[in-house]
């Protein structure tokens, strides 16, 4: 008796499998129950990232802000207050934008919030 292989459905599913288990590590990407599983895990971690990422960023544009308050004599918290006191509704990447490309502008903005 031969084994039954099953049929083309069930090979699609296993290289759609495979197909995104591509570069893992090992047995991970070669045999089909172990990339399912790997395949499962590197999705949840994904979706992690994905709102990790936003913590990162937020994280970072404030780091460049304060760096960039602080060469024009004000720290973070103090710009950030003087420009909601001053009613200047700019995010902080736009700010960290400014803060990159632009340090004279982010001057201009600093001597705002100081309220001169």
């Amino acid at each position: 008796m031969a084994r039954v292989t099953r049929g083309f459905k069930a090979r699609r599913r296993r290289n759609r499998i495979l197909k995104r288990a591509k570069g893992f590590f090992g047995s991970r990407s070669k045999m089909f129950k172990r990339a399912a599983v790997a395949v499962i895990h590197a999705h949840l971690d994904s979706y992690v990232g994905r709102r990790l990422r936003k913590r990162d960023m937020r994280k970072l544009w404030i780091t460049r802000i304060n760096a960039a308050a602080r060469i024009n004599g004000l720290s973070y918290s103090k710009i950030v207050g003087g420009l909601k006191g001053a009613g200047v509704s700019l995010n902080r990447k736009m700010l960290s934008d400014i803060a990159i490309e632009d340090p004279a502008g982010f001057a201009a903005i600093a001597a705002i919030a100081r309220g001169k």
